[in-house]
């Protein structure tokens, strides 16, 4: 059989490739996830008034009496909002955590309008929606005052400028991003890995123009701009917050270390979003009408490899979760509405059922504090920190009222903690307490005892050759009671008083007793 004859004369057309596919138009807008996000900040709002302060909120509403550009480990945005709150509601729990009620219930329509950016229907943003509202990141960080509420919010506002800048290749969107990460850096420094994840993201999967874009780069300069006093403050004082990261990776935290930090992926949405998850990870990288966003899946696991790496806390991608996750809801949707739709519409619902509702009584204050059973403060350790800490004062004015009057009188108490001397500093005046002092973090730079003050009731020091080397003596006094049975970190812990220092405070404070982590 002979070939066919191929005309030399006539010019060969070059194969053409198909175009490429255009990603899908946003969906339609639905009201449905308004309804959920009021629905959880509602629900947010009015579990805040059970338990009592967290550690951390105890901290910012001291840091907040000492108002600066920057912290040992923070920003100056948080303590300023405490030390708001608490000036228009002093002493007001529900109004402290008002604010973190109504992020919740914003990061809640974020995700929503994520999956309707990625073509979600009305089905897929509601998904999407009840997902979020559900997730161990949107509750945990609902319910109290932290630096994670706004990570939480200024990481999805930028993660809904890239999409909204990939679908459509106007970069002028980079504008809302500069905007959204330099606010973000005024709370920690965290959002500058987003940044990272993002330009990894479009070095693997493109457009690698948008690096050179002039809005982008104007972006840039916003984000540093506004970041530029806590930027200037902290490398004044030589960067402490990459000190209390090292502290971070060498597990010197909750919620730290390279294991717990890749189990905390598995769990921190929560275990039944994870297939969910995974699926809009996998179709953000290969889907052909996704091809756009393939940069936010490679953001992903740029950021998310950083954290294992380098030992930082698992919650630190969580945002970037949410978007996958928002992604998997417009894929699981569109699964559920083919072949048996019944069957895999009930096979969903069923499997929801025992992983989503659980993680309320997890993670807010729904149970008796007096009967918090042990396995809800081994799967939400926070939830112990905001127990107790009114009786915890109780327990050191019991020996401060043990104290001979002579020494009663020049007294000063030293905690191991942040949490502890912010407990003091809110409830120890009515029990009428000296002033409690600590090295722990950003406390150090808020005042070191006086001078003459060789008696010192020490808590939170679990290790009495710490106090040894500073003392003649240490000898136990008494230990904490809450009150309640709560494996936490205070509760039983030691209270000792020491005498006879040895060395002047100005010696010890800032090289031996200041400590991270």
């Amino acid at each position: 059989m002979s070939e066919p004859a191929i005309d030399i004369d006539r010019p060969q057309q070059p194969t053409q490739s198909p175009p490429p596919a255009q990603p899908p138009e946003p969906g339609s807008p639905s009201r449905g996830p308004w309804l959920v996000a009021a629905a959880t900040t509602v629900t947010l709002l009015l579990l805040a008034g059970r338990y009592g302060y967290h550690r951390d909120e105890l901290y910012f509403l001291l840091a907040g009496r000492h108002l600066d550009w920057g912290y040992v480990d923070q920003g100056p945005l948080v303590p300023a909002l405490a030390r708001l709150l608490d000036t228009i509601a002093p002493g007001n729990l529900v109004a402290l955590r008002t604010p973190s009620a109504v992020l919740a219930g914003v990061a809640v329509l974020l995700v929503a309008a994520l999956a309707g950016e990625l073509g979600g229907g009305r089905s897929a943003q509601i998904v999407a929606a009840v997902l979020a509202a559900l997730s161990g990141i949107v509750l945990a960080s609902g319910h109290l005052l932290s630096t994670t509420t706004v990570d939480l919010v200024v990481w999805l506002v930028a993660a809904c400028c890239a999409v909204r800048l990939l679908r459509t290749g106007d970069s002028r969107w980079a504008l809302g991003i500069g905007l959204a990460l330099g606010v973000g850096m005024l709370s920690k420094l965290l959002p500058a890995l987003l940044a990272v994840g993002l330009i990894g993201g479009v070095l693997i999967a493109g457009p690698r123009r948008l690096l050179r874009d002039r809005w982008v780069l104007a972006a840039a300069g916003i984000a540093v701009l506004l970041a530029a006093p806590n930027l200037i403050w902290q490398a004044a004082h030589g960067f402490p917050q990459l000190g209390v990261a090292a502290s971070i990776a060498d597990g010197d935290s909750s919620y730290s270390g390279r294991l717990d930090a890749l189990t905390l992926q598995f769990v921190i949405i929560s275990p039944f979003a994870v297939p969910i998850w995974i699926a809009g990870l996998v179709a953000l990288l290969r889907r052909p009408a996704w091809r756009a966003y393939r940069a936010m899946g490679w953001a992903w696991l740029v950021v998310v490899g950083i954290v294992l790496i380098a030992g930082g806390k698992g919650y630190y991608d969580a945002p970037l979760l949410l978007v996958l996750t928002a992604a998997g809801a417009v894929v699981t949707v569109g699964w559920a509405a083919r072949g048996s739709v019944r069957l895999r519409r009930g096979l969903l619902a069923l499997g929801a059922v025992p992983f989503l509702l659980p993680t309320i009584v997890l993670l807010l204050p729904v149970l008796p504090a007096e009967r918090l059973p042990g396995f809800v403060v081994d799967v939400n350790y926070d939830a112990g920190e905001t127990i107790g800490w009114p009786a915890f004062a109780d327990s050191v004015a019991a020996v401060h009222r043990g104290l001979p009057p002579e020494e009663r009188s020049r007294a000063v108490i030293l905690t191991g903690n942040y949490g502890e001397a912010g407990a003091l500093a809110r409830y120890g005046p009515v029990r009428e307490l000296p002033r409690a002092y600590s090295g722990h973090n950003s406390m150090v730079s808020f005042g070191q005892p006086p001078a003459d003050a060789d008696v010192v009731i020490a808590v939170g020091w679990e290790r009495p050759d710490q106090l040894t080397t500073w003392f003649d003596e240490c000898t136990l006094a008494g230990r904490v009671d809450q009150r309640v049975e709560v494996d936490n970190d205070e509760n039983g812990g030691p209270i000792h008083v020491c005498r006879g220092l040895r060395r002047p405070w100005a010696q010890i404070w800032d090289t031996e007793v200041r400590h991270t982590g």
